[in-house]
């Protein structure tokens, strides 16, 4: 998996657009190592707390100390992943 692999049928995956919407970019020196570990992080635990993201992304270094916008964009991608899980088992 590559982090352009991410996107599927040139859709963003909703860890790619969470990360455009919450500001979780910054300088993107960081940015393809945090999706890329948010991804697997995401598929080991579906549903994180602040503190499990936390404590999953802490191996991946941000120079722009932008952690705060990455914590948020994970978690919304958590809860747009569990959304579409949701509606593809209904």
């Amino acid at each position: 998996m590559t982090l352009e692999g991410l996107a599927a049928g040139g859709e963003l995956h909703p860890l790619q657009q969470a990360f455009m919407d919450e500001h979780g970019l910054q300088c993107g020196f960081c940015t393809p190592g945090m999706l890329m570990r948010g991804y697997r992080f995401l598929q080991e635990n579906p549903n994180p707390s602040e503190e499990e993201i936390r404590t999953g992304m802490a191996g991946n270094l941000c120079r722009c100390t932008g952690y705060q916008n990455i914590v948020k964009s994970i978690q919304a991608a958590a809860a747009a992943l569990n959304a579409d899980a949701g509606a593809q088992t209904e």
